[in-house]
């Protein structure tokens, strides 16, 4: 994820984007804020994931980050944004407390 800087706009960087069939994320113009977001959830998921181990292909890297995200960050992982709790439990307790 970048701003809309003119270094992540050239042609060569678009070229190999392309080329590699990468979809680039860019915030929105003049809003530096969405960027905030990105950079967070990029930390942690260096911190409690690609920082603690060796990947031996891209493959292997890929499959453990789409079961950090898909499994354990967007369903179990605790989020001080919601009190602490995983979304899985933040989710049950909303709809116990505002379902009749």
């Amino acid at each position: 994820h970048s701003d809309q800087g003119s270094t992540y706009r050239a042609y060569e960087y678009l070229k190999l984007f392309k080329a590699n069939n990468i979809t680039q994320s860019m915030s929105r113009k003049g809003e530096c804020h969405d960027n905030a977001v990105a950079e967070s959830f990029f930390n942690t998921l260096k911190t409690e994931l690609i920082n603690q181990k060796i990947y031996q292909t891209r493959k292997q890297a890929s499959s453990a980050i789409f079961e950090y995200i898909e499994v354990f960050y967007n369903k179990i992982r605790r989020h001080s944004t919601i009190d602490y709790y995983s979304p899985n439990d933040y989710e049950k307790r909303f709809y116990r407390n505002n379902i009749p």
